[in-house]
This record gives C-alpha cells, sequence and structure tokens, in this order.
C-alpha cells in the first residue's frame, strides 16, 4: 500500500517519517541510518562549531545519497547570545544555591561564579548550510526570516520550521518556508517558541487539535510531532491533514542514537505519565523525564538563567551524573509517547516498522471501511 504524500515529493524522501534533531543525542550516525532507511534524518547543529557542522553534514553524504537535514535554533536569547554581565548577580547566586545541594550529592565542588558566556555560533552554523548546500534546513525555537528563507533557496536548501501555535504557523508560511511541524503539548523536548513564555502551559495545545488547526490555515505540508511513535500514529497524522510524522523519543531508543545506555533503559521503563514540563536543564521550558533534579529544583523556587546560560551552568552536574550513570540528575528528554518505546532497534528498523505498522493499520480500515469482517 502506498504511502507517499506530498511532503515526500517536496523533500525526495521515500516515506514520510522524519527524524527530531534532538541536541546531542542526534548526530550523524543517526540521520545518515534514517536517511537511508527512506526517511528524513536531521543531525542537530546546536551549540556546534561551523567545523564541527561541516564534518557532520559530510559524514552523512559519505554514508548516504539520501537527503538530510540540519537543525539549528533561532531562539531570540542566541542570536546574538544574552550577555552574563546583564544577569543580576543575585539571580546567579539563587541557581548556584539549588545546583550546590545537587553537587554535594555528587560530590562536585561548590560553585559561586557566572558562568561563562554561551558561544554566538547560530549565524555561521546557517553560514554552512547554505554553503554546503544541505538538503534541508530544520529551524526549532524559533521562525526563520524571510530573508533567510530566501537564501537557502537561492541555494536549493528546503525550510522546515517547527511552531507551536497557530499564529506561528501563519507566520512561518508568510517567510516562504516549504513545511511546517506542528508541535504538539505531547511532544519530547524544548517547546519551539521564539520567546520563552513566563508558564510552562503556553502553547501546550495538544497534537490532535493541533495539527488540524495549522492544516486549515496554511498551504504547505504539514508534518505532525508530539506523542507519535508508530505507525498508528502515522496514520492518525494523515487522517487529520498532516503529509507525515516527525519522531524524537522513538529515535532517542535506539542503536546509533548518541543518549546514554542509561538513557535510553529509562526510556524502556517508564510511561507516558513519568514526564514533566520544566525549564530547569536549558532555561527553556521542555519536556523530559521526571527525575529529582527537575522536582526538588522546582521545589527550591531558584530562578533560571537564560536560554542555554543554565545548561552551562549546571553542565557539571550532568557531568558527574553521566559518569555515574545516573539519570536522577541528568536531563532525559522525553515525550508522552515514552510509554510505546519498548525496545532499542536500529533507526533504519524504526523506519520500516514504521510503515510496515502504517501499512497495516490502512488495510484494516479499508476493510473495516467496506464492511468486511
Amino acid at each position: 500500500m502506498r504511502l507517499r504524500t506530498a511532503l515526500c515529493d517536496l523533500l525526495g524522501i521515500e516515506y514520510p517519517v522524519l527524524q527530531s534533531g534532538m541536541g546531542s543525542v542526534a548526530g550523524p550516525d543517526l540521520a545518515a541510518e534514517v536517511s537511508r532507511a527512506g526517511g528524513l534524518g536531521i543531525v542537530g547543529g546546536l551549540n556546534q562549531p561551523p567545523d564541527a557542522i561541516r564534518e557532520r553534514i559530510r559524514f552523512i553524504r559519505a554514508h548516504t545519497d539520501r537527503p538530510f537535514g540540519v537543525n539549528l535554533w533561532l531562539h531570540s536569547e542566541l542570536r546574538p547570545p544574552v550577555d552574563v554581565t546583564t544577569i543580576p548577580p543575585a539571580t546567579i547566586a539563587q541557581v548556584h544555591a539549588t545546583l550546590n545541594t545537587f553537587r554535594a550529592r555528587l560530590d562536585v565542588p561548590a560553585v559561586t561564579a557566572a558562568p561563562p558566556p554561551a558561544p554566538d555560533l547560530v549565524d555561521a552554523a546557517l553560514e554552512v548550510i547554505l554553503e554546503e548546500r544541505v538538503p534541508v534546513f530544520s529551524a526549532a525555537i524559533g521562525l526563520p526570516s524571510a530573508d533567510m528563507v530566501t537564501r537557502c533557496h537561492a541555494r536549493g536548501v528546503k525550510v522546515v520550521a517547527m511552531v507551536a501555535t497557530v499564529q506561528d504557523a501563519r507566520d512561518a508560511a508568510a517567510a516562504g518556508v516549504d513545511a511546517i511541524v506542528a508541535q504538539g503539548g505531547e511532544a519530547g523536548g524544548h517547546r519551539s517558541i521564539a520567546a520563552k513564555p513566563i508558564h510552562p502551559e503556553v502553547a501546550m495545545v495538544g497534537t490532535m487539535a493541533l495539527v488540524p488547526q495549522i492544516v486549515d490555515v496554511v498551504r504547505v505540508p504539514v508534518v505532525a510531532a508530539g506523542g507519535l511513535a508508530d505507525g498508528r500514529g502515522l496514520v492518525a497524522a494523515l487522517a487529520l491533514g498532516a503529509q507525515g510524522v516527525l519522531l524524537g523519543t522513538r529515535f532517542v531508543a535506539t542503536r546509533e542514537s548518541t543518549a546514554s545506555e542509561f538513557y535510553k533503559k529509562s526510556l524502556l521503563e517508564r510511561d507516558a505519565d513519568a514526564t514533566m514540563v520544566t525549564d530547569a536543564f536549558t532555561g527553556q521550558w521542555a519536556r523530559a523525564l521526571r527525575n529529582t533534579f527537575a522536582v526538588e529544583y522546582r521545589a527550591a523556587g531558584a530562578p533560571t538563567l537564560p536560554s542555554l546560560l543554565q545548561a552551562v551552568a549546571a553542565q557539571d552536574v550532568f557531568a558527574a551524573a553521566a559518569k555515574r550513570q545516573d539519570g536522577e540528575y541528568f536531563p532525559m528528554y522525553a515525550g508522552q509517547a515514552v510509554g510505546l518505546v519498548h525496545n532499542v532497534p536500529g533507526a533504519g528498523e524504526v523506519v520500516e516498522a514504521i510503515v510496515r505498522e502504517a501499512r497495516e493499520v490502512l488495510a484494516a480500515l479499508g476493510r473495516l471501511g467496506r464492511g468486511d469482517p
């Protein structure tokens, strides 16, 4: 049964299955394997210097001749990064007071100094994407400008923008993007919003409600994301008017993912109610597995530093937790589809399984429609 949609024709892929460019766990091995299997693999470019991004691009090209993408954050606090000297010393002290509690438990020295500034890398990374003529530029946590889209198109680069609201979808379409990812509230990882809202419930419309609303107001292909992990999710997304799906959590638990083994194991052991939305890890709202770090940080009432500076400040805690394989003090991003993840196969096997399951579901629905037993 044919599963090719307009999105496939647009991006030059065989199946309408996209892999999320999930920061540090979406390396070139994962992206290459997804693309080889007929989906669209996307490598993370966040916090990567230009030479490292170029190396990732060329690695993927050495392992597949199929289309792939590079993902960048376009958050307002990263272009340019927030000046650390503008952060009140009292805020930094409050952040470290809570982090020092965790450091003491992990035998990490206490810290009081302001974190070093976040690197200014986004625009240089975009230049590499243009120079290398990457098939797809995947924009998240902020919208690409019309000028950015025009520059991409001049180089033959398709632009896919992730949004979490109907208005952002309108704005992305007006900027000329080629496709829009509708990120429902169930999705793991960071909320794709250009400026951090005060409350985590802002822009948290569920996938089932968000996708058809966005489909109704834009004329470009829409991709569903959030709470999806198998062929049933793909068929449901198609029924809502989407042209494909983008999966994150399901691809974290694959052999090619660079996630730690304790992270992958945690995904297999948790259900949908095991996640929470927190800004404690990076300063931006993100859905992750509930753990001691996130719960106690919230209970402490401590503020968080601006985008990514929070992660820089807490990096020693995360590193110590990773060394101990202790998921209680390490960010493990996951969506509510975590309860559908039960194994750690190859990424290509995930694509194949989703397509097979979707065809089986469509066949069963066809029989139901005809009144067959």
